[in-house]
């Protein structure tokens, strides 16, 4: 699965940089120097970072191969992407990366069927987005209270959830 690191904005300068906007939670690891991406639309990339630097709260980046500002007004708008095969497990038993949980098969703590893990939501508070097998959708709030069971490796995850939670599909 490939996963969106970050976005290329506009141009910086002369030389070629672009302010990206950073959609990952470790940018050190995804921006060091040498790293490649892959970008979309493919035929950007792949794009190997030659530099990076801060600059009024902005990630500016360099690409190797990419001279000057018309090469790099070029990129704008262009997603930047990692395997998500290349991304660390999470050393805490109870964090995850939302590719872990999505295609997630839940069920709630009696064995009935809820449905599969389409996506995860991050607002104030995480949520998970199930489609039900009819087609609705439930969104559960990701805390341990009810959701106390995240089974990776087995594919599930277990919903306690209060009563009324899971009619709202309907």
């Amino acid at each position: 699965m490939r996963l969106v690191v970050g976005r290329i904005g506009r141009a910086h300068g002369i030389r070629g940089d672009v302010a990206v906007d950073v959609r990952t939670d470790d940018p050190e690891a995804r921006f060091a120097d040498g790293s490649v991406l892959e970008t979309d639309p493919a035929g950007a990339g792949p794009l190997t970072v030659s530099s990076t630097r801060r600059h009024s709260g902005r990630l500016l980046v360099r690409f190797k191969g990419v001279a000057g500002r018309d090469a790099a007004e070029r990129l704008r708008g262009t997603l930047l992407l990692v395997d998500s095969a290349e991304i660390a497990p999470l050393d805490d038993p109870d964090e995850f990366h939302d590719h872990e949980l999505v295609g997630l098969y839940a069920v709630t703590t009696d064995g009935e069927p809820v449905g599969t893990v389409e996506d995860v939501l991050h607002h104030a508070q995480d949520v998970l987005v199930i489609t039900t097998p009819e087609g609705g959708e439930v969104l559960v709030p990701f805390v341990a209270a009810l959701v106390p069971e995240v089974d990776v490796a087995g594919g599930r995850i277990v919903l306690d959830p209060p009563p009324g939670l899971l009619d709202l599909a309907d």
